[in-house]
């Protein structure tokens, strides 16, 4: 799959879903202050992803002027259960590098799907994404983002009450239009 389709629907992704439906309010400001890193890995096993995980958190330890990462793995994990399974492994790579209190990892895939959910429930769609991908986020940043935000502890019930508002035939349409721009729908 080439790199560049990838990061093309991941951003139109950001921008339309997370930011466009404002599921993460503190993702704008980082957008459009560039500080977001998008990257592809290639890898095809879940030790190479594991490398490429360690690659990107050594990353951000050496460029502090980068807020978070979005790690797309679009050639490996793409079973939610294998890829559910393998969150605990990249928590243990926090454990290890002893980075678990500098960063934490979110979690997204195109099957997301919440315990006590249904794989059709609108819900889930609040962590799916086009490709499988984790979150690098700064534990720091994400403190001082959450003292300045009142409400924050709200935000995931609103965002559920979004997508069951919206619906999951919409939500689907809205990951759709992410890999495929140029496809119409009939309403």
């Amino acid at each position: 799959m080439e790199s560049k389709t990838v990061l093309a629907a991941t951003r139109r992704w950001v921008s339309e879903v997370v930011i466009g439906l404002n599921l993460c309010p503190f993702a704008r400001r980082e957008l459009v202050n560039e500080r977001i890193r998008f990257v592809v890995t290639d890898a095809n096993s879940e030790e190479g992803l594991l490398t490429s995980l360690q690659e990107e958190m050594m990353h951000l330890d050496q460029h502090p002027e980068v807020e978070t990462t979005l790690l797309v793995h679009p050639e490996v994990l793409t079973n939610f259960l294998d890829y559910n399974d393998f969150l605990d492994a990249a928590d243990g790579l926090l454990v290890h590098l002893e980075l678990d209190g500098e960063y934490q990892i979110a979690s997204f895939h195109p099957d997301y799907q919440f315990g006590g959910t249904l794989p059709t429930d609108a819900e889930n769609y609040t962590n799916r994404s086009p490709y499988p991908m984790l979150h690098l986020l700064r534990e720091r940043s994400l403190e001082r983002a959450i003292a300045g935000y009142p409400g924050t502890e709200s935000i995931p019930e609103q965002n559920i009450e979004l997508m069951n508002r919206l619906g999951a035939g919409h939500m689907r349409e809205l990951l759709i239009r992410a890999l495929y721009p140029q496809k119409s729908f009939d309403g």
